[in-house]
């Protein structure tokens, strides 16, 4: 099926978001779009699957013109997308969650032994066998939610299928497993539209390329004939500077963790030093997050000892956590790390709001401060988080754990869907906190991520430590080999 698109544009009060955006999709063919958060990536795929209306310009199907009136009605015209935001009830299971339709037997009750049948094929199709049609959602990794989303979206039989950064949260292995299926998409002609701010990924799964850039198409190309770097400068505008990598990390112990064991880890040892940057590695499901939550405080530790500056520390909650001069940055931004309704203000002051009350000028104040200095893009500290790009809303979010004055900083995931400017805005800010002093300990999925600002990197498997490698002296490859192997 061929997807036209002939002058759209959208604007939202004085915001225009799209621009006279013309493009076309082909059968069979990986389309990746990509841009700046506000680009306006997220309108013109809203407008595909017909949750807003162009205030100009035409959608052809097959050359005809069509008007998409809402979401049910794109399924209906074989367009389906799988969005970054996962949109699956923890309380079903997975085989319910892609099939809200399910078979039925007499007198309407669900036929699970169809279902599941019907379920197992589709994840046999997309090569997961980490889960079975009875798990529940609500026990699954943010990356495996991910892979329901996607399988959803493939029960509908799309012939246009749009994925918004669907590798967000995903390891080598599960990023392998999903470009395997899009090229079986491909084979049986279905097109793909690709929403990724990873330029290696856009390289190595898309045909095409189109960058869009204050709600303007500024080029479509194709990925044989351009580098990363020409992707980046029709995305900004301008040759991206490098980051500084260079280590700030003493030989002073700032945090000591002593055979640590809780739910998803156990026996982890390692020490943090004052200045360093050190990475925790793993596929998903390897018990990273599940020792970060416990050395803050989110989830009980069930043995081992925490030492912070030589003296033994218990945090059996957040608020311990933050008293102790830990602060957490979760994964999961949108549903743990802002309330979307808020203002970036109230978000900035709000892990400090426990016995003080709230003086509107001084919280004012103190965000305006670092607003200023980690450069977050706002009308005003008035400014709801929901209107936000991604980029912006995780910069609100490190403000908030920052203002709390911690020690020791533990990342989850801090470049989790933002794009290729914002991200290293991001990497730089990390770097300048180790160079203040400060400790980090990141969790990443991406190995660039974890090679570029580690000092050293601890590769976790199945709840355990299988190394600490130090940056110069290792590989993606050693550390692939001890994550899997």
């Amino acid at each position: 099926m061929k997807l036209g698109l002939k002058n759209i544009s959208k604007s939202f009060e004085v915001i225009k978001a799209l621009q006279n955006v013309s493009l076309e999709f082909h059968k069979g063919e990986v389309h990746a779009i990509c841009g700046e958060n506000g680009a306006g990536k997220s309108t013109l795929m809203n407008i595909l699957t017909g949750n807003i209306q162009p205030d100009a310009g035409e959608i052809l199907l097959n050359n005809q013109i069509v008007i998409i009136q809402n979401n049910q009605h794109a399924r209906s015209l074989g367009i389906n997308i799988v969005y970054q935001e996962r949109s699956l009830t923890d309380g079903l299971s997975v085989a319910e969650n892609i099939f809200p339709l399910p078979p039925t037997k007499s007198f309407g009750r669900i036929n699970f032994v169809q279902l599941h049948r019907q379920t197992k094929a589709l994840l046999r199709q997309l090569d997961i066998g980490e889960f079975s049609p009875e798990t529940m959602v609500a026990t699954l990794s943010p990356a495996q939610k991910t892979l329901v989303e996607i399988a959803k979206a493939l029960a509908t039989n799309p012939a246009i299928l749009l994925l918004d950064e669907p590798t967000a949260s995903f390891t080598d292995k599960e990023t392998t497993i999903l470009f395997s299926v899009i090229r079986t998409l491909k084979k049986r002609g279905v097109t793909v539209l690709y929403i990724s701010h990873r330029m290696a990924e856009i390289k190595l799964i898309a045909d095409k390329v189109s960058v869009l850039k204050d709600g303007k198409c500024q080029d479509t190309l194709s990925t044989n004939n351009c580098t990363t770097e020409d992707i980046i400068r029709l995305m900004v505008g301008r040759d991206l500077q490098q980051v500084d990598v260079a280590t700030h990390s003493s030989e002073e112990v700032v945090l000591s963790v002593k055979n640590l064991c809780g739910k998803g880890f156990n026996d982890i040892s390692f020490d943090l030093k004052k200045g360093e940057i050190f990475g925790l590695g793993g596929l998903v499901g390897a018990g990273r997050t599940e020792l970060a939550m416990a050395i803050f405080g989110a989830i009980p530790a069930n043995g081992g000892t925490i030492l912070k500056n030589g003296q033994r520390i218990y945090n059996r909650h957040p608020k311990q956590g933050i008293a102790n001069g830990i602060a957490y940055l979760p994964e999961e931004r949108k549903t743990l790390g802002v309330f979307l309704q808020k203002s970036v203000a109230e978000n900035i002051v709000s892990a400090r709001l426990y016995g003080k009350g709230y003086n509107v000028k001084t919280n004012n104040q103190k965000a305006g401060e670092y607003s200023r200095t980690l450069n977050i893009r706002s009308s005003s500290v008035q400014q709801l988080m929901s209107k936000l790009s991604g980029g912006n809303q995780q910069k609100v979010v490190l403000a908030k754990w920052l203002n709390t004055q911690p020690d020791v900083l533990i990342v989850d995931e801090p470049t989790h869907g933002v794009d290729i400017g914002a991200k290293l805005e991001i990497y730089k800010i990390l770097k300048q906190l180790t160079a203040d002093g400060k400790s980090i300990l990141l969790i990443s999925s991406e190995m660039e991520e974890l090679l570029l600002l580690s000092d050293r990197i601890a590769v976790m498997r199945e709840g355990k430590i299988k190394g600490i490698l130090h940056k110069k002296e290792t590989s993606e490859n050693e550390i692939i080999k001890l994550a899997a192997q």
